[in-house]
Formats: structure tokens, sequence, C-alpha cells
């Protein structure tokens, strides 16, 4: 009897052992459909790339962003601050500054040669060092205005923070606002005429007695050069002293501060006050005023580093200087001074800048209030930071 598995069996077809087997074509239900690239869902990690699966590519961000809420002179205490900033980037202002400076000093030295076919003064001898004291007061007001750019460089590149940041609470300089404290500082101007008037009567100067008007020829071709640089020599050092150095002090609140000292410091360090004196009394040791001057320059510091706090940035205290520098330049040049002489002053004239730079303040601070203007960090206001663990600084 034969098996019934034989009855099934048949001979191997010879053709059949080489030949491919015919794929079986997908139903339209099972297939699924070829996503496009970078389409892949959420958690799927990779992007779809011409040779399969990709990692995504990440831009690194290089500012890091200031917390909202935080004060002007707080602007520079980010993610990215560390104890050190501060410092490498008051130094890199000062090296960049510098270096600027003498590249400026050399080009006018050979420019004022090839001029005037004579040797610059180079032993300091004389009055002038160009051999024209305008072009002496054009030097000096651009050696003062170099320091601008470096001001807005050095915080991007060591504090790794916008350049705005140091113009304002916003990210930038408030244009409008500006022109608001602009006209308010040209009544500054008109306060500060006619209290330098009733000083002038008070203190019996002989040299005064003999000032004259210079004529609209001389005048005119000094104002060409006062008007166009002042403005960014003003800017530059409240830049460096009013936003730099302000929130660079400000960055360092010590709040990893231990004992009962350290407490009491940092809760110093938290206010603007350190950094406006700081400010202020480096902003008076580069002038040459002695006596009763050095009140008068430490107070117009301490006075413009209040009201960028109050204001929350430079636009009040840019304000002040530029309207404050030209009527100090303006006014000798009107009777053939180019050079501002430092040194001794009478406390008369210091009551007459004073009194004049309070009100311009007060009137800053009713329109911060009048008009609205931000003073902090846009955005909710965040809660305070953990403190920086000690081996980060502070």
């Amino acid at each position: 009897m034969s098996d019934p598995a034989d009855r099934d069996w048949a001979p191997p077809d010879p053709g059949a052992v080489n030949r491919r087997p015919e794929r079986a074509e997908p139903s339209p239900e099972s297939a699924a459909p070829r996503p496009p690239a970078g389409a892949y869902p959420a958690p799927y990690p990779y992007q779809y790339g011409q040779y399969g699966p990709q990692p995504p590519f990440v831009r690194g961000q290089w500012t890091v962003p200031t917390p909202a809420g935080s004060p002007y002179h707080r602007m520079a205490r980010t993610g990215a601050h560390r104890w050190w900033r501060p410092l490498v980037g008051t130094v890199a202002i000062l090296v960049g500054g510098f270096a600027m400076v003498l590249v400026l000093g050399v080009v006018a030295l050979i420019v004022s040669s090839l001029i005037t076919g004579e040797q610059p003064n180079l032993e300091g001898t004389g009055d002038s060092i160009l051999g024209n004291e305008l072009a002496d007061l054009g030097l000096n007001l651009a050696t003062l205005a170099v320091f601008l750019p470096f001001a807005l460089l050095v915080p991007w590149l060591v504090q790794r923070r916008r350049p705005g940041t140091v113009s304002s609470v916003v990210g930038r300089l408030r244009w409008r606002w500006l022109l608001v404290c602009a006209g308010l500082a040209i009544a500054f101007c008109a306060v500060s005429f006619g209290t330098s008037w009733l000083a002038d009567l008070a203190v019996d100067d002989p040299a005064e007695a003999n000032e004259r008007w210079v004529g609209w020829g001389r005048f005119l071709a000094a104002a060409a050069v006062i008007i166009p640089l002042v403005p960014f020599q003003a800017s530059a050092e409240e830049y460096v002293f009013r936003g730099w150095l302000l929130q660079a002090v400000g960055a360092c609140t010590l709040e990893t501060a231990r004992g009962r000292i350290g407490r009491a410091l940092s809760v110093v360090f938290r206010t603007p006050w350190p950094g406006i004196v700081v400010g202020g009394a480096l902003f008076t040791s580069g002038h040459g005023y002695t006596g009763w001057g050095i009140l008068d320059i430490f107070a117009f510091g301490v006075i413009a580093g209040w009201i960028t706090v109050r204001s929350g940035g430079l636009e009040a205290s840019i304000a002040l200087h530029v309207f404050n520098n030209f009527l100090a330049f303006l006014a000798p040049a009107a009777v053939g001074r180019l050079d501002i002489v430092q040194g001794a002053v009478p406390w008369q004239y210091v009551v007459a800048d004073v009194v004049p730079m309070i009100l311009y303040a007060v009137g800053v601070l009713w329109l911060v209030r009048r008009l609205g203007i931000e003073t902090t960090v846009p955005g909710p206001a965040e809660a305070e930071p953990e403190p920086i663990p000690a081996a980060s600084g502070h």
C-alpha cells in the first residue's frame, strides 16, 4: 500500500533551480507613504537625508539674553556671566581704545606735516602739537570718540550679549526718547547760561574783561569742528563710564558671599550706586580739574549715572553731556579760546553748574513717568535666579 504523500510528489523542474522568486507587490492598504525630508514626527530625533537619517543641525547662538525685569545696571548679569568677564572687557576697551588713539595720532601728525611742511611738535613744548589750535581741538575730540566702537563691541565679544544692551533696557538706542531729552537739554543750557552769568558777577576775573567777539569767520570755523565731533566724543564717554562700567560693576552682585559682611556687601552691590560711584570717580580722574572743580565733575558723573538707571538707558545722559559740551566749547570759541582751561574752579561756578544739572535730572524723572519710558527689560518678570556656584565666580 503506497504512502499518500507519494501521490502528491512530482519531480522538480530543472529550470526552477536558478530562477529568482517573484516579489509580491504590497497591497495599497499595507504600503506606507515615504515621508519627505525633515517630516518625521517630533519624537524621531533625526531628519531624513539623501543617505538615510541624519542628525539635526543646530546653529549655535553666541549672545545670551538678559532676564526679563532686569534693571539697566544689572543687564550684564546673564547666564554667561563669570567673574572675569567684566575685568577682561575693561582691559580690552582700554587696550583697543589707546591703540586706536596711537594710530589716529600718527596719522594726524603725518597729515599735518604734509600740509604745513613743518615737523610736528613731539617734545610737548609750546601750545600746539599740530601747529594749529583748531586742529589740536579736533584731534583731542577724535581721540576720545574712538573708544565708542570698543564700548559696543566688547560686551558682545566678551560678555556674549547684544551691543544694544549697553544703550538701553530695550536693546537699542531709543531715538524718540533721545530727541525728547535733547529738547530738555536745550532748556538746561539756557538755565546753565543764566547761572554762569550770575557766577561771573560774583567772581572778579580780570581775564574776562579783555575778551571780545572773534567774528563770524573764526567762530563758524571752530563750530564746524566742534558740532560734528562733540556728539561722538560725549557719547563715547557715556558708553564707557555710564554704560560699560556701570553694568560691569552691576554684574558683580556677590550673590554667593557668606558671612555678615558678605551679605551686607551683597545688598549694597545689588543697587546701582557702586557702579555710579566707580564710574563717576574714574570719569573725574580723566579730567585735570583741582579743588572745587573735582566736585563739579564728580557731581556730573553721579547725576548722569543716576538718570541712566532711572530712565533705563543712556539717552538722557548722552543728551546732557552733548549739550553741556556744546556750551563748554562754543562759548569760549566765541571769544577766541579753543582750549578748555582746567585746574582750580571757584565754588560759585560749581554751584552754577550743579543746580541746572539737578533741575535736568528732575525733569528727566518727570518725563519718564509721564511718557511711560521702560526702565527694566521688557517681558514678564522672572524669579530671582539661583546663586551661581562659587567655582563660576560672581
